[in-house]
């Protein structure tokens, strides 16, 4: 089966510093912040940078790259001023992805805060108008999320009504990620209903939506709402549904990213994990 698999990398000290840190991991793929999550400050990539990332990125086995945008981020915001903030945001992370070359870019919803079908409409203009002021080859990934409070995209539902709203020209450039602790949190139980759980994506979004996972434990239960991500097979999901993802061939040529508590040692949290999913094939 095709490995494609990885963890969200710390891109401390630049990002030419995030690929010899996913190459430590023996990963063939890999998520990063093209910038600080949680600052609104945006910064452009150039040249040097572009060239350093890529050669880093030559050095390694990673053949799948993926950025995750800022947690400040609300397209889907009825208040103006945090709106035409978020689209900034959100274009500038599209260009950087662009710069560096960035195959996926994972977003989460946003929070409708008033009316849960105008928090998707704004949601998916704001989507448009980024696409469409930034061309480039990145897929975004609009990801499952828990489901807690305003949140949008907790159900395959609400992700395909957003893609639904926007312009055929630009649907090819949005996919979806699957998170499983966000999935199970939200309801879909992927430990006694794993193939349910499938063939609703399937029938909902359709299976060529899928274009990324994360790979997440759960500390609490299903449909509990709450996003609390727990290290592989220690928590409630348990080992039998990444034993089933692992092994599944529909999902082989997915890319996959662990977001798993890291520890002190990053580097050792992360390989012991990915050591662990990568035994269930066996």
């Amino acid at each position: 089966m095709s490995d494609l698999l990885g963890a969200h990398v710390s891109t401390a000290g630049g990002t030419a510093a995030a690929p010899p840190r996913a190459g430590a991991i023996d990963a063939t793929a890999m998520q990063l912040f093209t910038k600080p999550a949680n600052r609104w400050a945006e910064r452009e990539v150039d040249e040097a940078e572009r060239g350093a990332f890529a050669a880093a990125l030559a050095e390694t086995a990673v053949r799948v790259t993926m950025s995750h945008d800022s947690y400040l981020i609300n397209l889907a915001s009825p208040d103006p001023a945090l709106r035409e903030r978020s689209i900034a945001s959100f274009a500038a992370e599209l260009r950087r992805c662009a710069a560096l070359g960035i195959d996926l870019l994972v977003s989460h919803p946003g929070n409708y805060m008033d009316d849960r079908a105008s928090g998707i409409a704004r949601n998916a203009d704001a989507i448009a108008a980024c696409l469409e002021r930034e061309p480039g080859e990145t897929v975004l990934c609009l990801e499952t999320t828990a489901g807690s409070g305003t949140a949008l995209g907790a159900t395959f539902e609400e992700l395909a009504g957003i893609i639904a709203l926007l312009p055929r020209a630009l649907q090819p450039r949005v996919g979806v990620c699957v998170d499983t602790c966000h999935a199970y949190a939200a309801g879909y139980d992927l430990v006694s209903a794993y193939d349910d759980v499938w063939a609703r994506f399937d029938d909902v979004l359709g299976r060529d939506r899928l274009r990324a996972m994360h790979l997440n434990d759960s500390r609490t239960p299903l449909g509990s709402r709450r996003d609390r991500h727990e290290l592989i097979a220690e928590g409630t999901l348990g080992e039998t549904p990444f034993r089933r993802i692992m092994t599944d061939e529909r999902l082989a040529a997915i890319p996959k990213v662990i977001e798993t508590p890291k520890g002190d040692d990053h580097t050792a949290s992360d390989t012991r994990m990915l050591t662990r999913l990568r035994g269930y094939r066996t």
